[in-house]
């Protein structure tokens, strides 16, 4: 036991890498190809859809309830791996560079919220703190690929792919080698396609689900634009030659710290209570942007993009870890991945409602927008309920 959350936050890590690789060499592809400026937003939203697409088959089917979570992740992170090389195929197009993305995406969706089933069904006693570790990876993968690109330079843009591809694999086999089915697994023995309906049935799973989305319309828009923001500021300013990938991965990665930390004082102030600080922190962040995107001086800069880069996803474990525990015991990984549907569906919403306002509006100002999510997160958590 004293080793499964180690491995399980090892795997976590390579696996997620392939979410952004894309992300981190999308200047390159956008040269190669010839393509618009704006292919970042279609390049994020969609491996989100993918996302969406397959957490919504995998909740259908109940396949994480249904079949051994560690090989559904195996299997997952293979075929994750396989669709991430893809767009490294010679002579592939812009088309079949967003299909390989999307197919990336789907397979995402037997990784992340199948990881965070794994874990439940080892820990439930401090749940909290071990998904804080398991974000934490999340959110270190997620940003591995813009701290890659800076150690790669001078080498062909698709050596991001092909490490973060062999990442995968060997994320995939190290769970299925090492995890077995966790101790309190209770598996679902057949296909029930409105198991994760009755989840929301429930008055606190409601108020936590809904708290959810609010988080995430801010969290992947937030990192989708941390490499956007950084260069209209280097634009601005062209005098400051700033470190544009390296300081995408910080601002993003350090926010990994925060998971692991909120996880462990979650278990001394209560889950809820630390999630709603966390989500009225970085809805501050959406707030006073304007003020300090374009400041002259880089250090007030990026100490705001830390504290926001820390306040946007340290709510995400808690979140995770309070959907778990108000979940039905039957249907707990497909209510998982059910909520990680919808949630990651805003993030689509968002990610092209900020780059649509980004074309008509002066875009120090675009990022107040995403405070929309965690002031309705704000209020689903706290309307009726105590802390």
């Amino acid at each position: 036991m004293k080793y499964v959350l180690s491995v399980i936050v090892i795997a976590q890590f390579f696996c997620t890498s392939v979410w952004f690789a894309g992300n981190a060499v999308v200047a390159e592809i956008v040269n190669d190809f010839h393509l618009e400026q704006y292919f970042l937003a279609h390049l994020t939203s969609i491996i989100q859809f993918g996302f969406i697409t397959g957490t919504l088959v995998f909740a259908v089917f109940t396949i994480a309830d249904r079949f051994s979570p560690s090989r559904v992740f195996c299997s997952s992170a293979l075929l994750a791996g396989l669709c991430n090389l893809g767009i490294t195929i010679h002579s592939i197009n812009a088309s079949e560079i967003l299909l390989f993305r999307f197919l990336t995406g789907f397979f995402l969706a037997g990784i992340y919220p199948v990881g965070m089933k794994i874990a439940a069904d080892y820990f439930k006693a401090g749940l909290g703190k071990s998904l804080g570790f398991l974000v934490g990876a999340l959110v270190l993968g997620t940003a591995f690929p813009h701290l890659l690109k800076t150690f790669i330079v001078g080498f062909p843009w698709k050596y991001v792919l092909y490490t973060t591809t062999v990442l995968s694999f060997i994320g995939g086999l190290i769970i299925v080698s090492f995890i077995p089915d966790g101790p309190y697994r209770k598996a679902g023995q057949k296909i029930n396609p409105v198991a994760f309906i009755q989840a929301f049935k429930l008055k606190e799973f409601r108020s936590v689900a809904f708290g959810y989305f609010g988080h995430m319309w801010e969290l992947y828009t937030f990192w989708a634009f941390v490499p956007v923001m950084l260069l209209a500021y280097q634009n601005h300013y062209p005098e400051k030659h700033i470190n544009i990938s390296f300081l995408s991965f910080f601002i993003i990665a350090c926010g990994g710290i925060a998971c692991v930390f909120s996880g462990i004082i979650s278990q001394y102030f209560g889950a809820k209570k630390v999630a709603a600080i966390s989500l009225f922190i970085s809805c501050g962040c959406c707030s006073i942007s304007p003020f300090f995107l374009l400041l002259p001086s880089v250090t007030l800069l990026l100490f705001f993009l830390f504290i926001w880069g820390l306040s946007v996803i340290a709510d995400s474990p808690l979140f995770s870890a309070l959907i778990a525990q108000n979940a039905p015991e039957q249907s707990k990984g497909t209510s998982l991945t059910i909520v990680n549907c919808i949630g990651f569906s805003i993030t689509i919403i968002s990610i092209q409602f900020i780059n649509i306002l980004s074309g008509k509006i002066n875009t120090q100002y675009v990022y107040m927008f995403l405070a929309i999510g965690p002031i309705l997160g704000l209020y689903a958590l706290l309307k009726k309920n105590h802390l």
